[in-house]
């Protein structure tokens, strides 16, 4: 009986808003260095009781140019302390003074298809937990009934290590940046959620932005103009069209269907 209810926690959270997918069963993309950069070795981190929560480190294979922090030119219109997500280029930046900003690799559900705009972020949360909607507990009762009261933050939580809540005026557009226990799925669509960064990241943004930072959500359309084509490498990875290159299918998560975010 305790395998079963497992079984059925882990199948739950796979369906539940911001959640993840399963952990893919394919084998890590090949890596051309194991060299891992200081600021994704594991670390200790405060859990939601003031428990030590090992962060482990993350591993070169998971490590691509486009997925990993770094410091670049900033080509967009937005204003320093602005967060811009592109779900469809897959990346996160936090624009900074002088024309640059910090750039980190994301991972794309449904979910984070479903909304563009402009948002605000009014609630972060350290180690979030994770509650049903009571449609979800109307609608699909043998699933998520049992989990109605939530789930407390922690290592086995959906959402990560901290998680930050968009919201238009005051209401919450059910849009999250989070972090993930699925480090493999950052820089690849999943057929589930919203916007999920490595630990490591989205801790690093949590730090750096307060409560009332303008997050731009960009269209297709948007993400096209300045970005630039891309297509998706066989191990579900995009990469820039190279301009002599005939451009394929921009970003084959554009191709999933924006759905509402309605949990």
């Amino acid at each position: 009986m305790r395998f079963a209810s497992a079984a059925l926690m882990a199948c739950a959270l796979g369906l539940a808003a911001c959640g993840p997918t399963p952990p893919p069963t394919e084998d890590a993309p090949p890596s051309t260095s194991n060299f891992v950069p200081e600021i994704y070795h594991a670390r200790v981190d405060t859990g939601p009781n003031g428990e030590p929560i090992q962060i482990p480190a993350i591993k070169a294979a998971y490590l691509r140019e486009r997925n990993t922090r770094t410091r670049v030119p900033y080509n967009g219109p937005d204003a320093p302390g602005t967060v811009v997500v592109d779900p469809y280029a897959r990346l996160l930046y936090l624009v900074e003074d002088g024309g640059m900003a910090t750039r980190v690799g994301i991972a794309v559900g449904k979910a984070g298809l479903g909304y563009s705009g402009t948002a605000v972020i009014k609630r972060k949360a350290h180690w979030p937990s994770w509650t049903p909607t009571a449609n979800m507990v109307a609608t699909e009762p043998e699933l998520y009934a049992q989990f109605a009261k939530g789930v407390p933050g922690g290592p086995s939580n959906p959402l990560g290590s901290r998680a930050l809540y968009l919201y238009e005026g005051n209401r919450d557009t059910m849009y999250r940046i989070h972090g993930t226990m699925d480090p493999s799925s950052i820089g690849k669509a999943t057929s589930a959620g919203c916007i999920r960064l490595f630990n490591q990241d989205v801790m690093d943004l949590y730090d750096r932005i307060p409560n009332g930072t303008v997050v731009k959500v960009r269209t297709a359309d948007e993400s096209r103009r300045l970005e630039g084509p891309l297509r998706q490498t066989p191990d579900g990875y995009l990469e820039p069209v190279a301009a002599e290159a005939q451009p394929i299918a921009f970003a084959e998560s554009a191709a999933l269907e924006p759905i509402p975010v309605a949990w």
